[in-house]
């Protein structure tokens, strides 16, 4: 596989944290199972062959879709060749670019025309180029935040902060917010509460330490070190979260993960 990532251009900073392209080719009668690992960000995909990638219970994916937050890790299918475009938005950035309840789309993924009326996948399948396609992407989506572009800067925030490992109490008394309040605004924006984006955030903070661990460039003397480091009760509460959002424990995925795209890996036997 190939993965290739783009910057946003600056009327999407706000919005958008990167665009990606992967791509790869093999046998439609080979299958391969591909892990999507939670990563606090909602998103947006272009299927250029949609029959070459399975959802996660099987099912079929529309050729343009958006997603929300995912709660747990999923497992999708590939068979063939494919090209795949996707968005990385900001954790706040459903409400913004598609003007819904960030919710409403929790663990789940809906054609973009259940959303807003749009000509985008056959604009992008015109294109010719990887470039002329994320340009046309970023195109619909400068309209779509000039239609519903507020920035709600509590959330910006309280996400920012969280990300940087404050406590939620530190942050509930900068915002002058109760904790049911920050609850409704989580859930509004991003469709998950506050405590379960730390407990994301933090999954991700473990991930990048075992994948610098795993290349050698530092070493660490056992998983608990990283579960104190990042303040788990424990090497097993740290091990239960890590499953739940990676679908694999530490250990197998750094015996087996495979990734060429970070978040997206393959297994070897």
């Amino acid at each position: 596989m190939e993965y290739q990532l783009f910057a946003p251009p600056p009327s999407l900073k706000d919005y958008v944290s990167h665009f990606w392209v992967l791509e790869g080719g093999g046998s439609d009668r080979e299958q391969r199972t591909c892990t999507v690992m939670s990563n606090g960000h909602p998103g947006l995909i272009f299927l250029e062959r949609p029959a070459a990638i399975s959802g996660f219970e099987g099912e079929r994916l529309p050729q343009l879709f958006v997603f929300g937050q995912a709660t747990k890790a999923g497992q999708l299918s590939i068979r063939g060749r494919f090209s795949n475009l996707g968005v990385c938005f900001r954790p706040g950035a459903l409400r913004s670019v598609f003007g819904i309840d960030a919710y409403e789309l929790t663990h789940q993924n809906t054609d973009i025309g259940n959303l807003v009326k749009t000509l985008l996948a056959e604009r992008l399948t015109d294109c010719g180029s990887v470039q002329q396609k994320v340009s046309c992407m970023a195109a619909f989506l400068e309209e779509q935040t000039l239609r519903h572009g507020s920035v709600n800067d509590r959330l910006n925030y309280a996400v920012a902060r969280l990300q940087q490992g404050e406590r939620l109490p530190k942050v509930l008394s900068d915002l002058n917010l109760s904790e049911r309040s920050l609850e409704r605004l989580f859930m509004t924006h991003t469709g998950i509460t506050p405590v379960l984006y730390i407990r994301i955030t933090r999954f991700q903070a473990a991930l990048g330490l075992l994948r610098r661990d795993g290349a050698g460039r530092a070493r660490l003397r056992s998983l608990t070190d990283i579960a104190h480091s990042l303040g788990y009760f424990d090497q097993s509460h740290f091990i239960r979260d890590f499953k739940l959002f990676s679908g694999v424990t530490p250990g197998v995925y750094l015996r087996r993960a495979v990734e060429r795209m970070p978040g997206f890996p393959e297994w070897e036997s």
